[in-house]
């Protein structure tokens, strides 16, 4: 007498698309390695959705948050950092952005959300702003720019990162506004920046869009001010001790 039929497993391998064995799904069960085949392709198919994943978000390296130094920022509210690495904020198209003085972990926090947010099944996609506007500007056509903005709006998570290390042109400032607008409260962003917002028109001189981008940007946002000296900086300043200790020579 043959076991029963699991209720899922025939749905499970029509989800998949694997018509052959649906069509024979009882002859596969019966003969005791069609579940075994379907778990088989089940995590295939994860393991290649999470590289492709990866692969998108261009993320790129950077510390995992386990070996960040808390307590080297002078102010940063980890207890909101832990809260958006639930992801809820993703579920709920909220927003976050990090405000704090160079070198101070902005960045390293927001990688590692991104890359957090792929490992639990979200699409992710990191850039930063001279980049994602650098490449919007230089499109000429209508239609390709309608297209490479549908590329940016389409991840659960986009990353702009160091907004307000350059200074752009009103054209930048109007691309910036199309894209938060398209995401508004329909896809999270995240923005890392060294500027207080009341800076913003530093950044995009002129712009008359600057005030409706921060209010889309801000709203049902989490914004967390991390103050601090850089940590690469003193990274660098610990490497650079150590070599002259090593250097020195011992003592006869």
């Amino acid at each position: 007498m043959t076991s029963p039929e699991p209720d899922n497993g025939r749905e499970r391998a029509a989800r998949l698309h694997m018509y052959g064995l649906v069509a024979h799904w009882q002859d596969a069960f019966e003969a005791g390695w069609a579940l075994t085949l379907l778990e088989w392709e089940e995590n295939e198919r994860a393991k290649r959705s999470l590289e492709r994943r990866l692969k998108d978000a261009r993320i790129g390296r950077f510390k995992p948050l386990c070996d960040f130094d808390w307590s080297f920022p002078t102010r940063c509210d980890r207890q909101a950092i832990d809260a958006l690495m639930h992801l809820d904020f993703i579920r709920d198209a909220a927003n976050a952005v990090f405000i704090g003085p160079n070198g101070v972990g902005k960045s390293t926090l927001a990688r590692n959300i991104a890359h957090h947010a792929v490992l639990n099944g979200h699409t992710a996609l990191f850039t930063s702003a001279g980049q994602l506007l650098g490449e919007l500007a230089a499109i000429d056509s209508a239609s390709a720019l309608r297209r490479r903005l549908a590329h940016y709006t389409a991840p659960a998570l986009l990353v702009i990162d160091e907004v307000g290390y350059l200074s752009y042109t009103n054209r930048h400032a109007d691309l910036l506004f199309e894209l938060i607008s398209r995401r508004y409260e329909i896809k999270s962003t995240i923005v890392t920046t060294n500027r207080n917002f009341a800076d913003w028109h530093e950044v995009f001189p002129n712009a008359a869009c600057v005030v409706s981008m921060v209010d889309r940007l801000v709203h049902n946002a989490e914004v967390i001010a991390i103050e601090g000296q850089s940590y690469r900086l003193k990274e660098a300043t610990e490497r650079s001790e150590q070599r002259a200790v090593d250097r020195k020579p011992e003592s006869p």
